[in-house]
């Protein structure tokens, strides 16, 4: 069975055992083939998320994908690659804090077992950056917060021990949950389950109920885009 890894130096084909997940078929080619291949791995079990690479075009943790012949490894995108399957990932948690998904003003409540499911699923993300990799928006907005610093967002700002909510709000307006298309590719990639886009969706309701609205509608995109006026009558 051959597999082709994407090195700093260009594609290389490496011949390897059937039936292996990938992150087993990584430590195989370095133990007996390429010592100098570098890519990154932790807990093993999908929980740290760390060994998260690209493979034919969609991101997966190498520790639970069983390779196939002819599949095609690569660095997650919209990082910086420091060598080989290893990239920085000091961006995305750059996003996380400026997305200020974190308790800012503790009160105390009495959380409910349906509170705590409510924030259980979000709390789950291992910040694997495959959301951030998959995401449209990053190949043309490279401020983007990203769909983990939002998911993040969320969790904090439907916590009732926060009692600034409008703190988290506030800094998710800018390059933040208006920007994100809709298209999907975040949840479907999720390895936990997570659904960024209905996250974010969520975000813009209580966005909403704290006065804000989609940039493009209060700038009236919407009678520019069509040509015509729409305060002009029929």
């Amino acid at each position: 069975m051959k597999i082709t890894i994407k090195k700093s130096d260009g594609f290389k084909e490496y011949e390897v055992s059937e039936n292996l997940l990938l992150l087993q078929a990584l430590y195989e080619i370095k133990q007996n083939q390429d010592r100098s291949l570098v890519f990154e791995s932790g807990c093993r079990s999908m929980v740290c998320g760390s060994c998260a690479v690209r493979v034919n075009g969609k991101e997966v943790l190498a520790c639970s994908y069983r390779i196939q012949d002819g599949d095609k490894v690569e660095p997650l995108q919209y990082h910086e690659v420091m060598r080989d399957l290893k990239v920085d990932s000091s961006k995305p948690l750059i996003k996380n804090k400026k997305a200020q998904s974190y308790l800012h003003q503790y009160q105390e409540v009495v959380l409910t077992s349906l509170d705590e499911k409510k924030l259980a699923k979000q709390s789950d993300c291992i910040l694997c950056d495959s959301c951030y990799s998959i995401c449209p928006v990053l190949a043309v907005n490279e401020n983007f917060l990203g769909p983990f610093a939002l998911t993040r967002a969320l969790r904090y700002a439907e916590d009732k021990r926060e009692a600034d909510k409008k703190a988290i709000i506030d800094s998710v307006q800018k390059d933040g949950v208006w920007d994100c298309t809709l298209c999907g590719e975040c949840t479907l990639v999720c390895p936990k389950g997570i659904d960024p886009k209905g996250d974010i969706l969520q975000l813009r309701n209580i966005s909403a109920s704290f006065g804000y609205m989609d940039p493009s509608f209060s700038s009236g995109g919407f009678g520019s885009d069509f040509g015509f006026n729409p305060n002009g009558g029929f």
